[in-house]
């Protein structure tokens, strides 16, 4: 069945930065933040491994991973994650590894008002930094865990230090630099609280490729359960449905999809397919003519069973 899952001298540029370090502000948070957050949160339940030089991105996933229940060490992550050539580990590394331990890895929205309430929910999140300066930078894993916010400071397990805490500027300069990039470690079937449909879309896709589609069906569910109007999570959750051999439950999902977004083509497309297969001739007609009218690669596959029937 097919898816649609388908030249400035040193001294100078030094100069510089140093002079924009010091005017650093904090950043801005929303009125909400204030008014929603615990003024004090720190989850001291996060096992912390110290960082050995260039090993930041295994021991911080050592602590994210062990914090969810997985029998795994700094040892072990290694040859996972840490690419010598590049003196240390990147992000599709990371996430990849993540996933190999049958746990996904949900992209965070690069904000400080997201992170925070992440953390006041209680997850721990992986958060890259750039400690040094954008022309030479120095990439840097932590995982923070908590914050002070009348003090303005986060607190991250970070290198060799068990509880570092950085003032909200200072951090917020040093995660700019990597495009505020992080993420959740969480079970399958969870959606933790604050993450975007587009990216529980995401880490859900990049889950069910490396597992299957079976594997991710509970995952699905509980993006739809959460974004019910979300036509692609609709489409998604239809062909892991089809795939566990709930034709009933799949051909809800495809029309649900339709509902949502009368132009996706896969989904008139699969639904056609469902319907056919249920015995239901008629009603596969109209959708199979939803999508060949529609323009895309499912036009073919549309115009062939309609030609067979």
């Amino acid at each position: 069945m097919k898816t649609l899952l388908s030249n400035a001298r040193f001294a100078g540029v030094f100069a510089l930065a140093l002079l924009l370090s010091a005017c650093a502000q904090s950043p801005v948070l929303l009125d909400s933040t204030y008014e929603s957050l615990t003024p004090q949160v720190e989850n001291r339940e996060v096992p912390f491994f110290a960082q050995s030089e260039y090993q930041c991105g295994p021991a911080t996933l050592a602590m994210v991973l062990s914090y969810q229940g997985v029998d795994t060490s700094v040892e072990e992550l290694i040859p996972q994650v840490f690419l010598p050539g590049r003196d240390g580990s990147v992000q599709p590394e990371m996430l990849a590894t993540v996933r190999r331990h049958h746990k996904l890895a949900y992209p965070i929205r690069g904000t400080m008002d997201a992170l925070l309430n992440h953390l006041a929910a209680g997850d721990p999140v992986v958060v890259m930094q750039n400690l040094s300066l954008p022309i030479y930078p120095m990439w840097h894993y932590a995982v923070a865990i908590g914050f002070d916010l009348p003090d303005e400071t986060i607190v991250l397990r970070s290198g060799d230090r068990k509880r570092h805490t950085l003032s909200f500027s200072r951090f917020d300069a040093t995660w700019a630099r990597s495009d505020r990039w992080g993420f959740i470690v969480a079970d399958p079937g969870t959606l933790p609280e604050g993450i975007s449909a587009r990216n529980a879309l995401e880490a859900i896709s990049a889950y069910e490729e490396a597992h299957g589609p079976e594997a991710a069906l509970s995952s699905w569910q509980a993006l739809v359960k959460r974004y019910p109007d979300n036509a692609m999570g609709q489409f998604a959750l239809g062909n892991a449905l089809y795939a566990a051999q709930q034709v009933n439950e799949a051909t809800a999902a495809f029309r649900a999809a339709t509902q949502q977004d009368p132009r996706m083509g896969a989904a008139w497309l699969n639904l056609g397919i469902v319907l056919l297969q249920q015995d239901r001739p008629g009603d596969a007609r109209d959708a199979l003519r939803q999508a060949a009218a529609l323009d895309g690669s499912w036009q073919v596959r549309a115009e062939a069973l309609l030609n067979e029937m």
